[in-house]
């Protein structure tokens, strides 16, 4: 079964080898026809550090590392070095 993956924004990068990733969705109001926007926060992990505050990151679903954390950070050509 694949792995979901989703792509979002770093809000926080405090915490040792996790960082907090806000995902943003549209979704259409099912009265009034009109988007909306609905966003939520992940914990994922970055065993690098290398993600920073405003990055744009994907993210993976994973095994649970810790009670908050089901996703990794993917690091691939576009994210930061």
């Amino acid at each position: 079964m694949p792995k979901r993956t989703m792509q979002g924004t770093v809000v926080s990068d405090k915490a040792d080898k996790t960082v907090t990733v806000r995902v943003e969705r549209r979704i259409m109001h099912p009265v009034y026809k009109k988007f909306i926007t609905r966003s939520k926060k992940f914990a994922a992990h970055d065993a690098e550090n290398r993600c920073k505050e405003g990055d744009s990151v994907r993210i993976r679903e994973c095994a649970p590392i810790s009670k908050s954390k089901t996703y990794e950070v993917v690091y691939d050509d576009s994210t930061r070095a």
